[in-house]
C-alpha cells in the first residue's frame, strides 16, 4: 500500500510472488472507515502479508510523513493478524508519475492512478528484494 494523507494506493501480487500489479485506491475518510474498506480487500483476497510503503527521508530519516505512515500501520496491526511489513518506497509516486507521463498519460488519468501506481512499483521491489534466486529453466516455459 501507498499510504498518503487523502488516498490509499493498493496493489496486489501474484500467488508465487513474483510481478505486483495495481488493485485500487481507497479514500482516506475521518472516520476509519478505510480500514473496513482494507479488511475487507485482506479477507476478500486471502492476503496473507500486507506491505506499507515507508517513505523514508532522502537522507534516510524519519520524517512527519513517515511517522504517519508508522502509526497507521500500527493501528492496522491492531485490526488483524495479518504480518504487516514496512517497505522503502523513495521516490515511488514521482517515479510512477514520470512512467505514466512516458507512456502518454493524461494529467486527470495520472492523477487517477498515480497511488496505485506507486503502490505496484512499492509492491514489485518489495518482491524483488524477498525473492528467492530463482533458476531460469526455459524448457518449463516452454511446455
Amino acid at each position: 500500500m501507498d499510504v498518503g494523507d487523502k488516498r490509499i494506493g493498493v496493489a496486489m501480487s501474484d500467488p508465487m510472488e513474483i510481478l505486483a500489479s495495481t488493485l485500487t485506491v481507497i479514500e482516506r475518510k475521518r472516520d476509519g472507515s478505510e480500514f473496513e474498506a482494507i479488511l475487507a480487500l485482506v479477507k476478500e483476497r486471502k492476503v496473507g502479508r500486507i506491505v506499507v510503503g515507508f517513505p523514508r527521508s532522502m537522507d534516510g530519516s524519519i520524517g512527519a510523513q513517515a511517522q504517519k505512515t508508522q502509526a497507521f500501520a500500527e493501528a492496522l496491526s491492531k485490526l488483524t493478524d495479518i504480518p504487516i511489513e514496512l517497505s522503502d518506497e523513495q521516490l515511488s509516486t514521482s517515479m510512477a508519475t514520470d512512467m505514466m507521463r512516458s507512456a502518454g498519460k493524461n494529467r486527470q488519468q495520472i492523477k487517477a492512478r498515480r497511488d496505485t501506481a506507486a503502490a505496484a512499483l512499492i509492491l514489485q521491489w518489495y518482491l524483488n528484494e524477498k525473492a528467492p534466486q530463482r533458476e531460469f529453466d526455459a524448457e518449463n516455459i516452454i511446455q
